[in-house]
């Protein structure tokens, strides 16, 4: 008996058709995504390792100019001056003169610019053992936030106060980038961490945290320079999700 086969065939609708080419746009469009924040990201980490770069090189050339400024006495005015018996009035004055010496050594330390044309000075350099964090301490010619904004690219920069390691509250502000560099482990800090400070006469610092806290990105309550006579240095940064800033206070230790 002869069989006949038939052969069902599939019948393709209009709105099946429709589905398909949106399910494959759809595919093609995730593709693209993914390859475009793959780029993204991969640039983003390439660009944060060529400032780490920068900011080590920077690091370098100030060191080598502190190592120098090690070598060589240099007496205010021409002079050197031994105080024997000082009252309380002659520590006063030799103050105001040293901090009019970092001062001066600070307008006259090199100028230099970045690729975006923002002016800026290396003023100290910051670093915390306990996290290996050694970077300079930029500071702007303007102090503008565009600025600002160019200069943390490169390294921590001064975002308030007088001069490094004198009387009021230094502030430094730095990036989080969540990958270990700049100021990314500065939110780990505790109760008790040091942090030293260098200026550009030699005279290393070392600051004790009291306090950690976050704000809102507008409270700036913590760049206050009531310190009551103190040397105090305050960090800023992001936290991960950068809606906050982290507030870091430390104060000097005699």
């Amino acid at each position: 008996m002869n069989q006949i086969l038939v052969t069902k065939k599939l019948y393709i609708t209009p709105e099946l058709k429709r589905k398909k080419k949106i399910y494959k746009f759809d595919f093609i469009i995730s593709v693209f995504l993914v390859c475009v924040l793959t780029s993204l990201y991969i640039y983003a980490e390439y660009d944060r390792n060529k400032s780490e770069q920068t900011s080590q090189q920077l690091l370098t050339e100030v060191n080598q100019t502190l190592s120098e400024a090690e070598d060589t006495t240099i007496a205010k005015d021409d002079v050197l001056l031994i105080v024997l018996d000082a009252t309380e009035e002659d520590y006063v004055a030799m103050e105001e003169r040293e901090s009019m010496n970092i001062a001066t050594i600070n307008e006259q330390a090199e100028k230099k610019v970045t690729a975006n044309g923002s002016t800026y000075r290396i003023i100290a350099t910051i670093t915390i053992p306990e996290i290996n964090l050694t970077y300079p301490v930029l500071q702007g010619e303007t102090g503008s936030t565009e600025e600002i904004d160019d200069l943390l690219k490169i390294s921590p920069c001064k975002y308030h106060g007088g001069e490094p390691n004198e009387k009021g509250n230094f502030c430094i502000v730095g990036h989080n980038y969540r990958n270990r560099k700049f100021f990314s482990k500065v939110p780990t800090l505790g109760i008790g961490s040091v942090i030293n400070l260098t200026d550009l006469t030699g005279r290393t610092i070392s600051y004790e945290v009291y306090d950690k806290h976050t704000v809102d990105p507008t409270d700036t309550r913590d760049t206050t320079q009531l310190t009551g006579g103190k040397k105090e240095i305050t960090l800023i940064t992001c936290t991960d999700d950068s809606k906050q800033r982290v507030i870091v206070k430390a104060k000097e230790i005699k």
